[in-house]
């Protein structure tokens, strides 16, 4: 039975066993998916005895994605522009190909799960970590009107947009220029949410009908989730679908089929 697995570290938490099982059966692959404890120093060793044991590919978590990327033999374009990979195929002549599906989760879980329209539309971006990175040349695609990112350390996403300025202009500032400033669709990109909390923003950010998501995700609303759900947003998402669809474009990297996330995506959710 052809094998996979999720690493990182920590990874008792992961979904993603449980995303692929659900997949598999779907699909009617027969296939094994495991979550395995692999940290930074380990990483090297790791990946190289996870390829002797026969495994067909990983899934790789933070902080792991920019080494694998290091790692890879070859990468799809997705992945060298996030200069992240969090996708690994094994092919049979031993070559270990990197993906960054991460992408296009964000957007399939936007514009097909919940119907959002990202054309002509004021972005704001939260953050400038790899997450950001994963999602913006796909984000940058969809030609939105405005794109900015603001974060607590205005070089970090002066420096971001600056590596992406080839595909578009992006505004890069620290979150005391957002003031007076609104946007159709907030994207949180920061680990605020791993502390509850949500970045400084000022009052009235949102427009009216606007869109927040977070890329992060819980059994409870997230902090940011909340934060929508005050400022009045048509929509406060959480990641969870965007967990589900990157998965969704691994499975199918890996097995050559396309599952269904909403089935998927409905189980996860219920109480």
């Amino acid at each position: 039975m052809d094998k996979y697995a999720v690493i990182g570290s920590p990874i008792k938490h992961s979904l993603s066993p449980e995303i692929h099982r659900m997949f598999a059966a779907q699909t009617g692959q027969e296939l094994e998916y495991t979550a395995i404890e692999v940290t930074i120093d380990t990483l090297f060793d790791s990946i190289n005895r996870l390829a002797r044991e026969g495994y067909k590919g990983l899934n790789i978590t933070v902080p792991l994605k920019g080494i694998a990327w290091d790692m890879a033999d070859n990468c799809n374009e997705a992945s060298n522009r996030a200069q992240a990979v969090n996708t690994l195929k094994f092919e049979a002549d031993g070559r270990r190909c990197g993906f960054n599906t991460d992408g296009i989760g964000f957007l399939r879980d936007l514009t097909v799960n919940h119907n959002v329209e990202l054309q002509d539309k004021d972005i704001l971006i939260l953050g400038a970590g790899g997450a950001v990175r994963g999602i913006l040349a796909p984000l940058i695609g969809t030609r939105p009107r405005s794109l900015t990112i603001a974060n607590r350390t205005v070089e970090k996403c002066e420096l971001l947009a600056e590596k992406f300025s080839d595909l578009a202009e992006i505004a890069a500032c620290g979150y005391p220029a957002l003031e007076g400033k609104q946007f159709d669709i907030i994207i949180n990109g920061t680990a605020a949410g791993l502390h509850n909390e949500v970045p400084p923003l000022p009052d009235n950010i949102l427009r009216t009908a606007g869109v927040s998501y977070d890329m992060m995700y819980g059994k409870e609303p997230t902090a940011f989730v909340k934060w929508g759900q005050q400022q009045n947003a048509a929509l406060a998402l959480d990641g969870l679908g965007m967990l589900v669809e990157q998965a969704a474009e691994a499975f199918k990297i890996w097995r050559n089929v396309s599952p269904n996330t909403a089935e998927v995506i409905t189980a996860l959710r219920a109480p």
